[in-house]
């Protein structure tokens, strides 16, 4: 949303201009106050401001000493700026990102390529760790945006989701999601890529990929990183707070996303790599989507 910038009004003649001071004041072109008295002349008084290029002839205008009592009716609305100085970026279109175009090449350089990448696995699996790694270190401009930091912007009446999922964490990662579409089609239409993290599941192919197509479009790259299960676990103890699950529900999890296999979309297994390793993998297997983007 853009606004008309313009040079502030000054205020009327002996009213003050602090903190303090009045925010209404009537405009008065006769140059009487409403009792019929002419408010009293100060040799302080500031000059006559130069008339407008539509302003009234000099008659109109109010007689020396008498002050400024604002803009004559027949006085033309200050002109808004050209440019947008708010500092403002340009708004991404309503159109969801396309499918990148692949370098004319043979082998495609991910390193350069502006992309959205989703990157899916359960909890664990170093989506977190991968995607932040990934976005720091390539040669252009990239976002890393992580569902589970979105939805942990809800201080106060945070649905979470190991106390039970239900109707109100639905809502909260729905509507987290549809924030970070937008974040990524913002920074797309901005010139930067961007990694986004979250534990889609394959059984639930609505909600999960058609979600994230629908809010970013066909164009984002779904990458599945899966580890083996004993080093889900190991890694999942290692953390705290509401991001720690048990190791029952990291196991279910984890057996969901199996369902990956057979689907058509790459998959990663990290198990014996490490954060910069896993890095690698990922912009191989981004080169390979760009030139020959998954069916999904």
């Amino acid at each position: 949303m853009q606004y008309a910038v313009g040079a502030p009004l000054p205020p009327p003649h002996g009213q003050a201009s602090g903190p303090g001071a009045a925010m209404h004041w009537t405009p008065n072109p006769g140059g009487h106050t409403p009792g019929g008295h002419t408010p009293p002349t100060s040799p302080q008084a500031p000059p006559v401001p130069p008339p407008a290029p539509a302003a009234p002839p000099p008659a109109q205008q109010p007689a020396p000493g008498q002050g400024w009592h604002g803009p004559t009716p027949q006085q033309a609305p200050p002109t808004p700026h050209s440019t947008d100085i708010t500092g403002q970026v340009r708004l991404p279109p309503a159109a969801p990102v396309p499918l990148p175009s692949p370098p004319t090449d043979a082998a495609p350089d991910a390193a350069h390529a502006a992309v959205a990448v989703l990157l899916i696995g359960p909890a664990g699996a170093g989506k977190t760790s991968v995607a932040r790694h990934w976005a720091d270190t390539r040669r252009v401009p990239t976002a890393h945006i992580s569902l589970d930091d979105v939805r942990e912007w809800v201080r106060s009446g945070f649905a979470d989701p190991q106390t039970g999922w239900n109707d109100h964490s639905e809502a909260q990662y729905r509507l987290a999601r549809r924030t970070c579409g937008f974040a990524a089609r913002n920074f797309l239409a901005n010139g930067i890529s961007c990694i986004l993290d979250d534990a889609v599941f394959p059984d639930r192919p609505v909600v999960g990929l058609g979600g994230w197509k629908r809010h970013v479009g066909p164009g984002l790259l779904p990458i599945v990183l899966l580890p083996g299960l004993e080093i889900v676990l190991e890694r999942n103890a290692r953390r705290s707070g509401n991001r720690r699950l048990s190791d029952e529900e990291v196991a279910r999890i984890h057996g969901r996303m199996a369902g990956w296999y057979g689907s058509g979309l790459p998959i990663i297994d990290n198990s014996q790599h490490d954060v910069a390793t896993t890095v690698r993998v990922l912009d191989d297997v981004v080169a390979r989507s760009i030139a020959s983007p998954p069916n999904w």
